[in-house]
């Protein structure tokens, strides 16, 4: 369920919240080698998944961590949409941490807090935790601190 929040008064008032969770979506080994191919990042962890499966530690081929971090712009619009603005834009990460891999196969799902809100000219600039979940995992692969800029 999306959550709705009316401008950046909305957003003031919901920090500290989790505003909730995206379905979780499946990681292809087609979109991994999408991805590297994007990047130029053919590593073989990701890549090869009959060497993966036979010498990487994980079992088998991972997607690369900012594959699953790109995840948040597809992911993030299910948990909440900001209304009663003119633009919206990502403004970079504070910290980025992948502390599990995310397996070829694995569904993969988004969860995200809202940490804070700071004035700045003509809007705001708003602080998100964004906890990425494989399902069934015991810790989150990918932990972001991601910052938005909303204008009124």
């Amino acid at each position: 369920m999306t959550t709705t929040i009316a401008g950046i008064s909305g957003l003031k008032e919901r920090v500290g919240d989790h505003l909730g969770y995206s379905d979780y979506v499946e990681i292809t080994q087609e979109q991994v080698n999408t991805f590297a191919d994007a990047t130029g990042d053919h590593q073989w962890i990701h890549v090869d998944p009959e060497r993966a499966k036979a010498e990487s530690p994980f079992g088998g081929p991972i997607a690369h961590g900012y594959l699953t971090l790109s995840l948040g712009p597809m992911l993030a619009p299910q948990i909440m949409r900001v209304e009663g603005i003119k633009m919206g834009v990502n403004y970079g990460c504070e910290k980025v941490r992948f502390p599990a891999p995310v397996p070829v196969g694995s569904k993969v799902r988004l969860g995200a807090e809202l940490t804070g809100v700071d004035d700045i000219p003509g809007g705001a600039q708003v602080a998100m935790t964004f906890t990425f979940e494989v399902e069934g995992a015991p810790k989150p692969s990918c932990v972001a601190s991601i910052l938005f800029r909303y204008y009124e």
